[in-house]
């Protein structure tokens, strides 16, 4: 590419202010009579009396949360823990502390990923590829 070959490209001045009645912008400059706004610049978050930040609550409390439609995910791999032939349910994944009490309403599935090698009998949704692992295994799902 060369100089000459440059697309040219038009650059917009800013509208000159407070040059005279003919120039659209004149006297005023485009700010009206009077009042603070004209005199000067307003703070960011002005809103009158009261600052913006004074009006907006004091923090979200956990009412204000929305809980996510999607469950909790769990590795295959995590459920190695647990001891051959034991019942994997929802209760036995929060006594081994493997998940947390307060997503609990979100619920849990178990993917296929990593591998696992004792046989257990899960109650827990789980993935097709989960299922085929946990069978390999020698374990069990139900109504998963």
């Amino acid at each position: 590419m060369k100089l000459h070959e440059l697309i040219r490209v038009k650059i917009k001045s800013k509208k000159r202010l407070g040059r005279g009645i003919g120039s659209g912008r004149g006297k005023t400059s485009g700010r009206g009579t009077k009042g603070q706004k004209a005199r000067g610049k307003m703070p960011v978050g002005f809103s009158g009396d009261v600052a913006l930040f004074k009006k907006l609550p004091k923090r979200s409390g956990e009412g204000n949360t929305k809980i996510s439609g999607k469950p909790i995910v769990l590795d295959l791999a995590a459920l190695d823990v647990f001891k051959k032939n034991s019942v994997v349910d929802l209760e036995e994944v929060l006594k081994m502390k493997i998940i947390n009490n307060k997503n609990i309403k979100r619920g849990v599935k178990i993917l296929g990923d990593g591998e696992i090698k004792t046989a257990l009998v899960v109650k827990l949704p789980v993935s097709e590829t989960a299922r085929r692992k946990i069978e390999a295994a020698g374990g069990k799902v139900i109504n998963g």
